[in-house]
């Protein structure tokens, strides 16, 4: 086979493996910052269960001020009775017993949904709290695996590279220009195999009797006529 060819041939390999390892190297920091932000997630959703469970505290203090303060309006009603000189007084101050009784049953109600409400939000935030820190624990182990899986991309990365740059050079530079103008308009493929289906393996298009004869000669490198990328003759296994 002619030597210029097999040296596109191994172009394509080099190419079409850097290709796939700067695909990687670009997907794998999208994993952390997903790690990071479901973290960020699972923190946000934890400090909101913890600002409601403090606001139900603060609620709750303010409630048993409110009920101390009812309890000493109903104290001073009562005694008040002793006071009142005639049955349309002692009337009126009966009334208002009575609806500082309902101000504060219903405040002792509101007291007991919050007290109840304050417990069961305890108990949610420190089950929150154990989730999240396994959390966190998991995603700084699997952040560690892709950060090394990353570095090791990065490392072949960079040998392939190498390697690809050192062949390279084993072209002449209108040769080595045409290569990559091809590569770059035909997706990353400028090198096509032809096997005895006698299709472009690029652009699935027949090739001529003819130029299948110069393929299977390999005397120098060969274009399809159809999509234009580099042709070579793939015997099938």
């Amino acid at each position: 086979m002619d030597a210029q060819l097999l040296t596109l041939i191994d172009l394509q390999a080099f190419d079409t493996r850097i290709a796939a390892l700067e695909a990687e190297a670009a997907r794998l920091p999208k994993q952390i910052d997903a790690l990071h932000a479901a973290l960020a997630d699972a923190k946000k959703t934890l400090e909101t269960l913890k600002a409601k469970a403090d606001l139900t505290k603060k609620d709750l203090r303010t409630k048993e001020k409110d009920l101390d303060v009812v309890t000493a309006k109903r104290a001073k009603a009562e005694a008040r009775l002793w006071e009142v000189k005639n049955n349309t007084e002692y009337s009126a101050v009966l009334i208002e017993i009575e609806a500082i009784k309902q101000e504060k049953a219903k405040g002792e109600e509101e007291i007991l949904t919050l007290m109840e409400l304050q417990e069961r939000l305890v108990v949610e935030v420190r089950e929150a709290e154990a989730r999240f820190k396994t959390r966190e624990e998991q995603a700084r182990q699997d952040e560690a695996v892709i950060r090394k899986t990353l570095a090791a991309v990065e490392a072949e990365l960079a040998v392939v590279r190498a390697e690809r740059d050192s062949r390279a050079r084993e072209l002449p530079r209108p040769l080595l220009a045409d290569y990559e103008k091809i590569l770059k308009a035909r997706g990353g493929v400028a090198v096509a195999a032809v096997t005895s289906a006698a299709i472009c393996g690029g652009c699935r298009v027949s090739i001529r009797p003819q130029a299948i004869q110069e393929l299977k000669a390999a005397r120098a490198p060969m274009l399809c006529e159809s999509c234009g990328r580099y042709l070579y003759w793939q015997d099938s296994a």
